[in-house]
């Protein structure tokens, strides 16, 4: 039902980030993104989207990953908030918390971290806030 053939096939990536590319800083994006390369940074997809983050099996990123629709065959050092669906796939390997609604895990993957369910409607804060409050900086409005 979710598996990652039906989900890649259906989904558009409108931005890559390939193997031979690294990025240092936050990435905030829309639509879907496909990270081959290096990403020293947190992933942040705009509010209210149904953005799509794949990090292939070649991909990393080094910070946190905010978005509704989170595929990992990768490397990811850090937390992963995932608003909708999470798919963990065959060389997924996590190290940090992950936050979900659904989630598939294929046997292969490793997380190194919590996993934490969500309620519908119990959204985490946003990996800018945390990153505010872990800086000791104000985030009220």
């Amino acid at each position: 039902m979710f598996s990652s053939k039906d989900k890649g096939a259906s989904t558009h990536y409108d931005t890559l980030i390939s193997a031979k590319t690294e990025i240092v800083g936050d990435v905030k994006f829309t639509g879907g993104l496909h990270v081959d390369g290096l990403i020293k940074g947190n992933l942040l997809a705009d509010a209210g989207s149904d953005a799509v983050v794949r990090i292939s099996d070649k991909g990393r990123v080094e910070g946190q990953i905010n978005a509704p629709n989170v595929i990992i065959n990768g490397n990811v050092v850090g937390d992963v908030h995932a608003g909708k669906y999470i798919e963990l796939a065959k060389k997924a390997q996590v190290n940090g918390d992950v936050y979900y609604q659904a989630m598939e895990m294929v046997l292969g993957a490793q997380v190194n971290g919590k996993l934490n369910h969500q309620v519908k409607g119990n959204h985490p804060k946003k990996a800018v806030e945390i990153a505010k409050e872990q800086s000791g900086a104000d985030v009220s409005n």
